[in-house]
């Protein structure tokens, strides 16, 4: 079997945030957010990374991570661009935002070799999510077999405003049934909620599973975001051309509404850590240095 790979996409815009969060020192080494996804992948048995990016942003991700994970496993940069599109198609005038994460991840095409897991660069996920896809994607799994990691949301949630999440439906067999992306959601009391008008709010339990990019994919999973991409810009592109996002659960839920892939949901009880905000940072530096002083980081990754 084909060892699985790790793939980050780390060409976002980072417009919450205001900046480029992916490579904003954590720690008191410098270290980032991608530093212990990829160490944590490679204590998962992950031996090959491939970052999405956008090329005017390779010189500081070669300088400021790269370098460092010389010789601790093998690196590959994709480039994320606008004129990356199925034939018959050109980016409109005044278009600036990338295409979203299934564009994103069909980026990286050419550079995937085996199954892989997919993730964002700015979220910290957990070392459990890593070995538990790693050993999901390492088993022998028909082509259509794909697996997704499943957080309570309750663990993925920010004191300073809303975030976007997957909100899923996962059957009794543990199979993911249905993903609905929601991008105003927030912390309350027991769980959280979310609304789409501003007015009328749903109310989420603290267990309610959701998605937070974290994928396992068989090498298959590319023809079909390939193949759907342009079914995908013919509806969105006429009434939302600079704006529109070809997001990365839309695979899956066309997958399993035609009775064509399953998607194993992997529970996870890890608390994720992110930097949706600036506010953010300081909980994730306090949240790293107490995994540090617990010992499940040795501070400096990767000497």
């Amino acid at each position: 079997m084909l060892k699985p790979e790790l793939v980050i996409m780390a060409a976002g815009l980072g417009s919450r945030y205001g900046g480029l969060k992916q490579i904003t020192p954590v720690d008191e080494y410098g270290q980032f957010i991608i530093d212990y996804s990829v160490y944590d992948a490679i204590l998962a048995g992950f031996e090959k990374v491939i970052f999405i990016i956008k090329p005017e942003n390779e010189a500081d991700f070669r300088s400021a991570i790269a370098k460092r994970l010389e010789g601790h496993i093998d690196v590959h940069f994709a480039y994320q661009t606008l004129d990356i599109l199925p034939a018959g198609f050109t980016p409109p005038p005044r278009r600036e935002k990338p295409w979203g994460t299934a564009h994103a991840a069909l980026c990286a095409k050419d550079k995937i070799s085996g199954p892989v897991a997919v993730i964002n660069a700015d979220d910290f996920y957990g070392r459990g999510a890593y070995i538990r896809l790693y050993e999901f994607l390492t088993r022998p799994r028909a082509y259509n077999e794909h697996a997704m990691v499943g957080y309570r949301v309750e663990n993925t949630l920010t004191e300073n405003g809303s975030v976007a999440r997957g909100v899923c439906q996962v059957d009794e067999n543990g199979y993911l049934t249905q993903v609905v992306e929601h991008t105003k959601i927030y912390k309350r009391p027991g769980g959280a909620e979310y609304t789409e008008d501003g007015k009328n709010y749903v109310f989420l339990p603290g267990n309610t599973i959701v998605s937070m990019n974290f994928w396992g994919f068989q090498p298959s999973i590319m023809r079909e975001i390939e193949e759907r991409f342009s079914v995908y810009l013919r509806e969105n592109l006429p009434v939302n051309p600079l704006k529109c996002e070809y997001f990365l659960p839309l695979i899956p839920n066309q997958l399993i509404e035609e009775g064509a892939a399953t998607f194993t949901v992997l529970d996870c009880d890890c608390l994720w850590h992110g930097v949706t905000y600036k506010e953010d940072m300081p909980m994730l530096k306090k949240a790293i240095a107490e995994l540090e002083e617990k010992g499940v980081y040795p501070g400096n990754l990767w000497t």
